[in-house]
């Protein structure tokens, strides 16, 4: 989605479906079973720390088997670039706008209304924590 960085939900006045502009329909599919390749040694320090991020980041939550492909290609991609002598800012730019794909950077993720948010904290319920009471008042458990 060309244009700025949209606001964050939260810092709406009104949910986006409430504004009446176009909200278009959802296709979904099945997620399958993934499993990320590991990083290859050889590579560059900045493409492996990248590497490294992306498997802990919240939005490779997302990732299926063809994501986790392009990002492997890109990080060789990258670290290529990084251990050149020769650097090209058009080749540096093509391999940041690839990344943008992959929903790396926060601007990149509001733009297709992706927010990560930190996770909320377990509550008990006061039920559990009364029974928890009662019972070590009567030494039980």
């Amino acid at each position: 989605m060309p244009g700025p960085v949209p606001n964050r939900e939260s810092d709406l006045a009104r949910p986006r479906a409430r504004k009446g502009g176009d909200v278009q329909p959802v296709t979904k599919g099945v997620m399958r079973d993934v499993k990320v390749p590991n990083a290859d040694r050889d590579w560059h320090p900045i493409a492996r720390r990248l590497w490294d991020s992306l498997k802990i980041s919240g939005q490779s939550d997302f990732y299926q088997q063809s994501d986790w492909a392009l990002a492997y290609s890109l990080c060789e991609d990258l670290s290529h670039y990084k251990k050149s002598g020769k650097r090209s800012g058009q080749m540096l730019q093509t391999i940041y706008s690839a990344f943008e794909r992959l929903l790396v950077a926060e601007g990149d993720r509001r733009r297709v209304r992706i927010e990560l948010h930190e996770p909320e904290p377990e509550v008990q319920s006061a039920a559990v924590l009364a029974i928890a009471s009662y019972k070590r008042e009567l030494g039980v458990g």
